[in-house]
């Protein structure tokens, strides 16, 4: 490889669609992986070995939450470590794509990891609400597992559409380059990225903000489930009766 400037240019050729991607994924945590992979590759780190060091930062952040007192200075320390985190791993897929050493094992690592850390948050959050937190009222234990839910359904709903639409031929959010970008879409799609979600950690110095914080984004995630399993069905439904 070249310089790293000559890597980052390469890596911007080696992109995937911006289509279906929300505005904070394609200006700001894309972005930063590349810069994250350009590095990796400039000291021989392998796709799988970046995936590692995403989940280190994303682990030990979530673990923070479930063990440390809420304070500002824990607010951001989890703020950072997630965000970090979050870029790593759009590194693991550039880096893989750049080279040409993906493959089944670090996508399956990928998905592992991103299984992990969405279990893991809502867990760690029902952690902290049960040590740390004066709660209202004991149903307010019930919003991480909501959220838990809602997160695990979604990802779960999503891969299967992917899978099944590869496997059929359908187009997926992330084929066909060449397809339009819809600014408004990427707008839309921002309250649903898990970097906007990353956001709320940073309230974590004033308890009752970050408990109102993370209910409001319960209900958004809960409202584009819906929409999106609609979404998803009609698409396979049409697929199926086209045959």
């Amino acid at each position: 490889m070249g310089s790293t400037g000559t890597v980052l240019r390469e890596l911007r050729g080696a992109q995937k669609t911006a289509k279906g991607v929300s505005l904070y994924s394609r200006y700001v945590n894309r972005p930063a992986g590349r810069v994250f992979a350009a590095g990796a590759c400039r000291i021989g780190l392998t796709p799988n070995q970046v995936t590692l060091i995403s989940a280190a930062f994303t682990f030990t952040a979530i673990a923070s939450v479930a063990l440390v007192r809420p304070s500002w200075g824990l607010a951001v320390a989890v703020y950072a470590g997630l965000v970090i985190g979050f870029a790593f791993d759009s590194a693991d897929g550039q880096l893989a794509r750049l080279t040409g050493r993906g493959g089944p094992d670090g996508e399956w690592l990928d998905h592992v990891v991103d299984c992990a850390k969405m279990i893991l948050v809502h867990t760690a959050v029902l952690i902290s609400f049960q040590r740390f937190f004066d709660l209202p009222a004991e149903g307010w234990l019930l919003l991480p597992l909501g959220f838990l839910f809602t997160a695990v359904l979604t990802f779960c709903a999503g891969l299967l559409r992917e899978q099944l639409g590869k496997a059929a031929a359908l187009p997926t959010a992330g084929s066909g380059a060449a397809a339009p970008v819809s600014r408004v879409r990427a707008v839309a799609l921002l309250p649903a990225d898990y970097g906007v979600f990353c956001l709320v950690f940073l309230l974590l110095g004033d308890r009752t903000a970050f408990r109102i914080g993370y209910a409001v984004l319960a209900v958004v995630h809960a409202l584009f489930l819906v929409a999106f399993l609609a979404k998803w069905f009609r698409e396979l439904t049409a697929l199926r009766t086209a045959d």
